[in-house]
């Protein structure tokens, strides 16, 4: 099986990077499973019921979140309607869920979506709701798992590696919008810090800078806003599966001006 996931789409210009490319993407590089976050997708915060409906056309399976998933309130009946996950440690109470399972050419393979704690809003501890979950779908049979852990702290995101590695496939990283250079495979599990962001490129995290500007010289915030022009990147992991171990990885940064950079994972020995 050989699947992809494509980090956080910021705005119009990360949407527009998916419309140019994700289905000649799953034809070239022969993707059997696409698995994108979508929690910053619309104007930079949340998903609405319009962009949802827009990104699924492009040739999405399911759609992971973060701690912007309830910016857009009409997102919450998506739960019941689309292949939409939000961090699963958030409390039960809320709608949704965090992990489903999907067959994939006769196997199955779940996604499970967790979010990391510092400086994120309240939520469950993520580290003994990975540990459980994943201990459930090895009980059900599931080989295949793959997770992403939305987190600000590189240390929470290198910490679930080295709780779960050998037992789940993947485990990429999302939040910081700034891409790492440390894609591995490490006891058959493909492990990324950030994949980074897909949007605009030449800017702060895919916003406008002139906020963030005012904000980094004076302390007064304001509003982030997304660039009306730009330049523009996606940011895709692939990764083989076999009988639920990563067996190769590599990640292709695409820009729009049409250079593409593939970078292999290495393997540890």
């Amino acid at each position: 099986m050989k699947i992809a996931f494509i980090g956080d789409i910021v705005g119009r210009p990360g949407r527009d990077m998916l419309k140019g490319h994700l289905k000649r993407l799953r034809e070239e590089e022969g993707l059997d499973f696409v698995i994108v976050n979508y929690e910053n997708a619309s104007h930079g915060f949340g998903l609405s019921m319009k962009n949802c409906n827009e990104l699924f056309g492009y040739g999405i399976d399911v759609m992971t979140g973060g701690n912007h998933s309830w910016d857009k309130k009409d997102i919450i009946p998506l739960f019941e309607t689309h292949e939409l996950l939000r961090p699963h440690n958030y409390p039960k109470e809320v709608s949704g869920t965090g992990c489903k399972t999907y067959e994939v050419n006769g196997e199955k393979i779940a996604v499970l979506n967790l979010m990391g704690h510092y400086g994120m809003p309240y939520a469950d501890n993520a580290f003994r709701t990975a540990r459980d979950e994943v201990s459930r779908l090895e009980e059900e049979g599931v080989k295949n798992i793959f997770i992403d852990f939305h987190a600000e702290a590189t240390s929470e995101k290198r910490g679930m590696l080295m709780l779960l590695q050998g037992r789940v496939s993947g485990i990429i990283g999302t939040h910081t919008h700034v891409s790492t250079d440390d894609f591995q495979i490490a006891e058959g599990t493909a492990y990324l810090t950030d994949i980074g962001l897909t949007g605009c490129r030449d800017n702060v995290i895919g916003m406008d800078a002139k906020v963030p500007l005012v904000n980094f010289l004076t302390g007064i915030k304001g509003h982030f806003d997304i660039p009306k022009k730009c330049k523009k990147i996606l940011q895709m992991a692939v990764m083989e599966l076999n009988e639920g171990k990563c067996t190769s990885a590599y990640k292709l940064k695409l820009l729009c001006d049409g250079r593409v950079m593939r970078s292999e994972a290495w393997v540890e020995d």
